[in-house]
């Protein structure tokens, strides 16, 4: 360490403790003054919460992390050497590919290539061979920073046209730096590891895809390749049994086996809903209906077709037209044009009820729900079963309240929300506060009144929140509920949003208690979010193992033999009677058969019924999931089956 005090800086540790340095001092250099285990595990240095190169000279003053394999940042530099290394093992294994993009995403990375000839399946064992090989080198990684045209030139020389192009077309005051790693090199911003070596071998290529040069289907088609990185091979393990486990449970191929539904190229985006999906379906849209009903909300039913004009004073024809349907029409006598949008949300519709009278304060707050069936254009490569879909129904609502009562609703809302994620297997669920996005409505003071406002609300309940900066609406902040799915992979479903801007727009008011004119606050509120997304998150949570309550079909009656044909359907009959969804199985087929296709089919109960079962008036018990079976009376089965299909909300 110097004695110069001119060359001083002080740096500031996790722990709160400083130190004094030369100025100049490498994040590796700190990390070795404390000691050698720290310099060996570091990775990289965070300055003032911002990663960098370890060997990066720290010039001022600042606060200093040195990051190691255990800290979470190690995740994002890993994956980022790792995109890297793929390139390096593409361009050693097939000379002549162009190396484009190759971004860390979640989970993991990909890189984006051009190449005449088409990478199969089976190359990704060979380039993740080739990765492994490169790491084993533990070759060094070396920051360089280059002009601009000489980079360029650099890269087309080497016919890389598109990493020319990125850097021509980057901002002019833009530092262009090149890492390499031995002698292979690529344009990037950083930071790196500080050799190939500190990737680890915890990696895997996954899949290859077609993508288009920077998303434009106008542009050159490339091949990307996808892989997933993780610090250890126990990570990278449990990664790939939830991969595993998420292809079991993928509600498209579960759909397909439990017959819920279908989608097809007549109506892209759009689901048909099958028998066994509507019931499924219908069950979990009666039950929200109930506790929404019980909470004191109004439903009510808006318009499909709402004239533009409606849409361009709200807003939404701003911010919202590329993802609107329209449609267009000769109206009136001189068959004048009027162009008419398919509603893509519910919220314009219901300012439209709230207005309709005179409203007082001492209406409000005013729940308004509705079951809204709304369509919006979704580009076709991001469309996913039913998980991402053109037309599709939100349990959508909108609290009409004034400021006073913007946190009491907002814990009601909470409280509900609870109670119907409990009711559906999500014991726990995460709140984000998304703040205000660019470009944005309404005063800058309204929105840091709903932002703090909701603040308030979350730490008046006692719940814990992130922040996710610039994701609100074009109209107000909102909090978003992410629920944890069994195999630990989370969705983002409810919302609460605050809105002063629509109410304005829209010139919706009410008789304060002075006997002036006032805005309502417009809370706009989901639960489940879209019906057809929460009930492909409900499938693939539980692997279609639906609690009785949900199950499409609940139990089937299946024979042994056709002589209890009749008694079957006299059970199932009795059955549904009780309210229970039954089927019977009176085909002449083997029992073993029977018990295979009504246990992929997910059927809760097997109840088999032979000869002396109809003697007897008995049914043998079967649960799906278990080998074991009990010999029950009829009623008995009733019964039991009764007290457990009873929904949750209707339970004694």
């Amino acid at each position: 360490m110097s004695a110069d005090l001119a060359n001083d800086i002080r740096i500031t540790l996790p722990d709160g403790s400083v130190r004094t340095t030369t100025r100049g001092s490498t994040g590796a250099q700190i990390a070795a003054s404390i000691g050698a285990g720290l310099a060996k595990a570091a990775l990289a240095v965070k300055l003032d919460g911002e990663l960098k190169d370890l060997d990066l000279p720290i010039l001022s003053d600042a606060k200093v992390q040195i990051i190691t394999r255990k800290d979470p940042e190690a995740l994002e530099l890993i994956r980022h050497d790792c995109a890297h290394l793929l390139a390096q093992a593409v361009q050693e294994l097939y000379p002549g590919t162009q190396v484009t993009i190759g971004p860390v995403i979640e989970d993991g990375f990909y890189y984006d290539f051009a190449r005449n000839e088409p990478f199969r399946p089976e190359d990704l064992t060979v380039i993740e061979a080739k990765m492994r090989e490169l790491v084993a080198r533990d070759l060094p990684t070396k920051r360089t920073v280059w002009d601009r045209d000489k980079a360029a030139k650099h890269f087309l020389d080497l016919g890389e046209v598109y990493k020319a192009e990125i850097i021509r077309d980057l901002p002019k005051d833009e530092e262009v730096r090149v890492y390499y790693h031995g002698d292979w090199h690529d344009l990037c911003r950083g930071p790196h590891l500080m050799s190939t070596g500190k990737i680890g071998t915890a990696f895997k290529l996954t899949k290859l895809a077609g993508a288009y040069w920077r998303g434009d289907a106008k542009n050159a088609q490339l091949q990307r390749i996808y892989g997933t990185a993780w610090r250890d091979d126990k990570e990278l393990g449990v990664y790939l049994h939830r991969v595993e486990e998420a292809e079991k449970r993928d509600h498209r191929k579960l759909g397909r086996e439990m017959d819920l539904f279908h989608i097809q190229e007549e109506a892209v985006g759009q689901v048909f809903w099958h028998p066994n999906g509507w019931t499924l379906y219908r069950t979990l849209e009666n039950y929200v209906r109930r506790k929404i009903t019980k909470g004191d909300y109004r439903e009510v039913k808006t318009p499909q077709l709402m004239d533009r004009k409606l849409w361009e004073e709200s807003g939404h024809w701003e911010n919202y037209r590329p993802n609107m349907f329209i449609a267009e029409v000769d109206e009136g006598e001189h068959k004048e044009k009027r162009m008419l949008a398919v509603k893509p949300m519910n919220c314009p519709g219901h300012v439209q009820i709230f207005k309709q009278g005179l409203k007082s304060y001492r209406d409000l707050p005013l729940r308004l729900a509705e079951f809204g069936s709304c369509h919006r254009y979704e580009p076709s490569g991001a469309l996913h079963g039913i998980m991402r879909v053109r037309g599709f129904v939100q349990d959508d609502a909108h609290i009409f309240c004034t400021e006073e009562q913007i946190i009491p609703e907002t814990e009601r809302f909470v409280k509900l929300l609870s109670d119907v994620y409990r009711d559906l297997g999500f014991d726990t669920f995460s709140v984000k506060l998304a703040t205000r996005p660019t470009p944005r409505a309404g005063r800058e003071e309204d929105w840091d009144r709903a932002e703090s406002t909701l603040e308030l609300a979350c730490h008046r309940i006692g719940i814990p929140f992130t922040i996710n900066a610039g994701e609100g609406t074009f109209y107000g902040p909102k909090l978003e509920f992410v629920l944890r799915d069994a195999i630990g992979r989370d969705w983002q479903c409810g919302t609460i949003q605050i809105d002063y801007v629509l109410p304005e727009r829209l010139d919706a008011e009410y008789v304060a208690e002075d006997g002036t004119r006032k805005r309502p606050v417009m809370l706009h509120r989901a639960i489940l979010g879209s019906l057809e997304r929460f009930t492909g998150v409900l499938i693939e949570h539980f692997a279609g193992k639906f609690p009785l309550w949900l199950a499409p079909v609940q139990a089937v009656v299946a024979t042994i033999v056709s002589d209890a044909d009749g008694y079957a359907d006299e059970a199932v009959a009795a059955l549904r009677a009780a309210g229970i969804r039954a089927e019977a199985d009176t085909r002449n087929e083997k029992i073993n058969y029977k018990v295979r296709e009504h246990s992929l089919a997910k059927v809760p109960y097997l109840l088999v019924a032979g000869r002396r079962e109809a003697e007897q008036r008995t049914l043998a018990v079967r649960r799906l999931g278990s080998e074991a079976q009990e010999n029950l009376a009829l009623t008995e089965v009733i019964s039991m089956l009764t007290r457990e299909a009873a929904p949750p909300d209707l339970r004694v």
